[in-house]
């Protein structure tokens, strides 16, 4: 049932008067609606009503929007024919408290952004091009906020990408068995189970502070960006899950679902495989916007950062199948176990290629 949309926007400080509201986009976390306005010369809008069952801190996570937005504009609007207004997300206060969100009857939370018209955004990357925006729109966006002020910012999801925390959740699960099927994913767990001290390098590495905790976004897959109808990077959206970490968490996240060739789910696992050219145009990108930000360590392991993502998300699938699939939706029984296997199937061939990836990170840099 779709809520009074027109009610709810006149709780923001728009312009304009409401002329319509649809569900938009495919989002699975919170309730997404356009809202279109009556006077052609009034922006639209994006709505949401937040997931505070997902979020439990939507004070604080809308904190961390405010200041990273901010600052962000700040910074864009420095920049020679930039747009701030489609290079940024616009957040809309409350009527009532000026906030960046308000609470309705019911106690549902709201937000609301200015709608960036004319824009693409893309499922799956198929072109280097596609590839080096949007390494480089992720770069710009790292160095951005390399130098927010202020406090930390609050942590949305705790240890969201902490492997050491994930493989305890997983080592718990398998010895617990609550869905009585560890002993027929013996060979996915021994997978897991063989590369986990390896894993740990970038927790590692940050613990002994050769490494820093900078600002990252945290899911970095490839519809998170928007671009103009040119093929150019505008946009990075869906700051939910911004909050401190390490900057592999990004540059692996994204390699992890821009390159792969199958879909997260294939029951083709021989046409799993890491597409060297995405992986190559991508990191040139980043570096050509990130580079001057980072240390050496950082660059150093960069080229480590899809390994370790593409196992922790393999470490989740499978924690969740042992665990009798209460965290992802599923559509059949065995689906989270198939995730796992596509995971591990990627990683194998990444570490097939590994030598390359390397090798094109040490190129960028001369």
């Amino acid at each position: 049932m779709i809520p009074d949309l027109e009610k709810i926007f006149g709780c923001f400080r728009a312009e304009g008067f409401f002329r319509s509201g649809d569900s938009f986009g495919p989002g699975h976390i919170h309730d997404t609606y356009r809202i279109r306005t009556a006077e052609k010369e009034c922006d639209d809008y994006i709505l949401q009503r937040l997931n505070n069952n997902v979020f439990r801190d939507i004070a604080g996570l809308q904190e961390n929007m405010e200041r990273v937005t901010s600052h962000l504009r700040q910074k864009i609007s420095a920049i020679p024919g930039s747009d701030v207004k489609r290079e940024c997300l616009t957040l809309i206060p409350a009527s009532d408290t000026g906030k960046s969100f308000y609470v309705d009857e019911e106690g549902n939370f709201w937000r609301m952004f200015i709608f960036i018209t004319d824009h693409r955004s893309y499922e799956r990357v198929d072109t280097p091009g596609k590839a080096f925006e949007g390494g480089r729109i992720i770069g710009r966006f790292q160095s951005m906020l390399a130098d927010l002020p202020g406090e930390p910012l609050h942590e949305t999801i705790p240890d969201f990408h902490n492997i050491i925390t994930r493989l305890e959740a997983f080592h718990r699960v398998t010895e617990l068995d609550p869905a009585g099927r560890v002993s027929s994913v013996r060979k996915e767990i021994e997978e897991i189970t063989r590369r986990e001290e390896e894993m740990k390098i970038i927790v590692r590495l940050g613990e002994a502070g050769k490494i820093p905790v900078r600002i990252t976004h945290n899911d970095t897959k490839f519809n998170n960006i928007l671009f103009d109808a040119n093929g150019r990077g505008l946009c990075v959206i869906d700051l939910d899950t911004v909050m401190p970490g390490y900057i592999h968490y990004d540059f692996g996240d994204a390699i992890r679902t821009a390159t792969n060739r199958a879909d997260e789910d294939s029951t083709d696992l021989p046409s799993v495989s890491m597409d060297i050219d995405i992986y190559k145009a991508y990191a040139g990108g980043y570096l050509s916007s990130a580079a001057d930000t980072l240390n050496s360590t950082e660059i150093e392991y960069l080229a480590f950062a899809p390994k370790l993502l593409t196992y922790i998300m393999a470490t989740r699938f499978l924690t969740d199948y042992i665990d009798g699939d209460k965290y992802y939706k599923i559509k059949y029984a065995s689906h989270n176990l198939q995730r796992n296997r596509v995971q591990l199937a990627l990683l194998a061939d990444m570490e097939a290629q590994y030598e390359t990836m390397v090798q094109i990170i040490n190129n960028i840099m001369k």
